[in-house]
């Protein structure tokens, strides 16, 4: 493959942080008066691009600052013991690192939460540019984070490469006029979709 930019979903694409969004998204329910929603129900819908979040998880019009400030709460006090890297992901960015690729990040979690992730978890480093839910107008389905991506790294769409898991990501890259791999690892199950992360390592690298 020659040399492309290579963009990544996070959560349930590198990251599995399935423990932790559901978790965090229960604690803001619990400061509004809420409920906890079941884990395996809210990670049903987190990649559901059909539902409005807000409303769905916290009956609100649209996200507001004290949902961001009690998600980053738990996410920062929690994410040491419940992330981890899929396995085979941090040898697989590595490789790609070797091979000229660039690497990003396109995530519609808030970028404190994504530094601190990526930085525990320690590939960070590995990354010329994240884009994140507040860093433009419209997070994913929407293609503003790929836009901003190839804009700052110097790219045009068909020299890039989108890998995610859910229809949000399969549609932001659509709309970005962008390849697109959706891998099958994560919270969304999928018919045609790459398996394992061995799987992906082969088609990238060989």
């Amino acid at each position: 493959m020659s040399q492309k930019l290579i963009i990544f979903d996070m959560d349930g694409t590198l990251v599995n942080s399935s423990i932790t969004i559901a978790n965090a998204i229960n604690f803001v329910r619990k400061n509004l008066g809420f409920e906890p929603m079941e884990q395996t129900h809210i990670l049903r819908l987190v990649n559901d691009h059909t539902i409005n979040p807000a409303q769905t998880f916290y009956h609100a019009k649209s996200f507001a600052p004290d949902h961001e400030r009690w998600f980053s709460e738990y996410y920062t006090k929690n994410h040491a013991n419940e992330l981890v890297l899929y396995e085979g992901i941090e040898a697989l960015l590595y490789a790609l690192k070797e091979k000229g690729h660039t690497l990003s990040v396109a995530t519609n979690a808030y970028r404190k939460s994504t530094i601190e992730s990526l930085t525990h978890l320690e590939v960070f480093d590995l990354f010329d540019g994240i884009a994140c839910y507040d860093d433009v107008p419209q997070g994913k389905p929407h293609p503003d984070m790929l836009h901003k991506l190839l804009d700052e790294l110097k790219y045009e769409s068909h020299e890039a490469l989108f890998i995610g898991d859910g229809p949000r990501d399969a549609l932001a890259s659509q709309r970005a006029n962008i390849d697109y791999l959706m891998v099958d690892w994560g919270f969304t199950e999928h018919t045609n979709a790459v398996r394992t992360v061995s799987d992906l390592h082969r088609m990238l690298i060989g």
